[in-house]
């Protein structure tokens, strides 16, 4: 896992409070969510399906003795599914005392992101939806998640 910081690395002293972000990719996009909503980063190998469950949710799987809801980030964003590689990892939250891994195509990086590079989202793509910000890095977009909204805690208003 490496770190990168997309911060001013000046050395100057900022009253702009820099946070740690899991970035991962999904479809060829960056999404990241804030490390202290993610308690681990884990190579997929695979869930055991259950019925009933939401489209969304492709089964659970067994993480050091826990059981835990695997969320298919492709399927949730409406993108065409591919099967897992090598690269798919899951990326485990936590929300509200809930933990849930997010499938996604790859997650090996860490970055650090001051709070002013976090813009909202334009207004037709963030009413409600999954995206919470968007960060501008030079010729890079990262779209920071509402993990709430992903694992379908709080509704979406698309």
């Amino acid at each position: 896992m490496s770190t990168a910081a997309l911060v001013p690395a000046s050395g100057e002293p900022t009253n702009d409070v820099a946070r740690l972000f899991v970035v991962f990719k999904v479809g060829g996009v960056d999404y990241a969510l804030p490390a202290d909503e993610v308690l681990q980063m884990e190579s997929y190998s695979g869930a055991t399906t259950v019925p009933g469950a939401q489209g969304f949710v492709t089964g659970i799987l067994q993480l050091r003795g826990r059981v835990i809801p695997v969320i298919d980030l492709r399927f949730r964003f409406g993108l065409p599914p591919v099967e897992p590689t090598l690269e798919s990892r899951v990326v485990v939250g936590e929300k509200d005392g809930r933990t849930i891994a997010l499938l996604a195509d790859t997650a090996r990086e860490v970055v650090r992101i001051a709070a002013s590079q976090e813009e909202p989202p334009p207004r037709l793509v963030g009413d409600g939806g999954f995206v919470r910000s968007v960060v501008q890095a030079g010729d890079r977009t990262i779209l920071v998640l509402d993990f709430a909204k992903v694992i379908g805690e709080e509704p979406i208003d698309v």
